[in-house]
């Protein structure tokens, strides 16, 4: 059976502010109901391990988000996240990175994901990424000391979406700008409209409505 590590973030606030953050439900549920349909077997990692913050639980007219929520199955895995260090990446076919914009302030610059990723990558693996979960990818270097997304096209959340969502001013850093630094190509299109960027074994989506077509991109590229 296939299976996807899913790391999450421990930080439960948007940036240094009190407000209740963590990961964006919806881009985690969106997804592992994808993979679930496919018989596709998901791990939650974090960090610190252990249970780990959520938001966006009772996004209104998504009855997708509500059902995964309910599942017992996911509910054990939030609940208690794999630590970092307890990881055998050789064990996954894939790596998802949900988003939230919480982890902005914790995987956006871990070196322990990020060496874990750039070996699953070289061995072959999948990674994927949707809307903030994209600053995952920053730290990841590859043995040849070249960033992952160095020579790759890339979306994420974009300036544009921030400043509507509210969050421009909170953020620890803007993704758009991080990610159009170091990727040889950036794309994004209208806000909230579904983008995914495909390029070679990294996918990518720009915002919470392209979660759904990234679970599906990930599995086809686990089961064909």
């Amino acid at each position: 059976m296939k299976k996807v590590l899913i790391p999450v973030t421990n930080h439960a606030t948007l940036g240094e502010t009190d407000q209740a953050n963590g990961t964006y439900a919806p881009e985690l549920t969106h997804v592992v109901h994808v993979l679930k349909a496919q018989g596709i077997a998901f791990e939650l990692a974090s960090i610190a391990g252990g249970q780990v913050p959520l938001y966006g639980t009772d996004t209104e007219d998504d009855e997708v988000n509500r059902q995964m929520l309910e599942d017992p199955e996911l509910q054990a895995k939030i609940a208690n996240t794999l630590k970092v260090s307890e990881l055998n990446v050789s064990d996954y076919d894939a790596i998802f990175y949900p988003g939230g914009f919480g982890l902005l302030s914790d995987l956006a610059s871990d070196d322990q994901f990020a060496a874990l990723a750039a070996s699953h990558y070289e061995a072959g693996g999948v990674i994927a990424a949707v809307c903030h979960g994209p600053a995952a990818l920053l730290p990841i270097t590859l043995s040849n000391g070249e960033l992952l997304i160095a020579d790759k096209s890339v979306t994420g959340f974009t300036r544009e979406e921030e400043i509507d969502f509210g969050t421009i001013s909170d953020i620890p850093f803007l993704l758009e700008e991080a990610i159009a630094r170091k990727a040889a190509e950036y794309r994004k299109v209208q806000p909230w409209q579904e983008l995914v960027v495909e390029d070679e074994r990294l996918i990518t989506g720009q915002n919470p409505v392209s979660a759904h077509a990234v679970g599906v991109a990930l599995a086809k590229h686990l089961t064909q």
